[in-house]
């Protein structure tokens, strides 16, 4: 099984890391793995996911207390780069981190710059600037699936090399464009934003949300996989009154 060979690979002293997703935690078998498992230090990236006033709440999150139950004495630590003060609090309770130190960095990305324009012939404006980008790694953020693979089409007949990503896609197909994203074989990825977690690619120069984001915090965590290796880059939105009542459909519908 899974947690045999991690037993088998942590007995030899090979194993040094382990990368784990939240939904694992609560499968049949792994926790009593990681009983036998003596831990270094516990580290939860995207921690906002945990709470339920973060912008990406994921319910298995939930399930990492398990880990401070467990290893009470292990050091702990919660990283994300989109947290408000209320989305902290709720960190802190849920991981009972209360006796923990908070540090909380600037916001501000000296080496992005920020573009806002009226969605007004947004795919004229969305080539010109592609075409300034054309040899560099680019994320366009729709607002549905469909959109996503509408721009595709588009973007294909201008030759731009374009995938789709969301997660309507199966699996594998989701690992292709992902990969070919990372080696530089595509240069333009168009997503949902289901494409990014745990996507750390450098070189990234252009970020374009085709269509309004669906909150501040999404936004900020969208366009901050743009120039991580601290280079000029640059991050476009194109906003329409029609993409604000898309919104505020979609939320009646969830909360009626």
């Amino acid at each position: 099984s899974y947690y045999t060979r991690y037993y088998i690979t942590y007995k030899s002293g090979n194993l040094k890391i382990l990368y784990v997703a939240p939904e694992r935690l609560i499968m049949p078998g792994f926790r009593d793995f990681w009983a036998g498992v003596k831990l270094s230090l516990i580290a939860i990236d995207e921690a906002h996911c945990i709470s339920l006033w973060g912008h990406d709440f994921r319910p298995d999150y939930r399930n990492l207390k398990l880990l401070r139950e467990d290893f009470p004495e292990v050091p702990l630590v919660a990283l994300t780069a989109t947290a408000t003060p209320q989305v902290r609090a709720d960190i802190i309770e849920q991981l009972n981190l209360y006796n923990g130190k908070v540090f909380v960095s600037s916001f501000n990305r000296p080496n992005l710059k920020y573009y806002v324009y009226p969605k007004v012939a947004a795919f004229k404006q969305l080539v010109s600037w592609l075409e300034k980008y054309r040899e560099e790694s680019t994320i366009i953020y729709c607002f549905s699936r469909k959109d996503t693979e509408n721009l595709v089409a588009k973007l294909r007949e201008m030759q731009f090399k374009a995938l789709a990503y969301h997660a309507g896609l199966d699996h594998l197909a989701r690992q292709q464009a992902q990969e070919q994203f990372i080696r530089d074989e595509v240069m333009i990825i168009v997503a949902t934003i289901a494409f990014g977690m745990g996507i750390d690619k450098p070189d990234i120069r252009l970020i374009v949300h085709y269509n309004l984001p669906k909150s501040l915090e999404g936004y900020y965590q969208e366009t901050g996989r743009a120039g991580r290796d601290g280079l000029a880059s640059n991050c476009v939105m194109f906003y329409s009154y029609g993409d604000r009542r898309k919104h505020d459909f979609f939320l009646r519908k969830i909360s009626g």
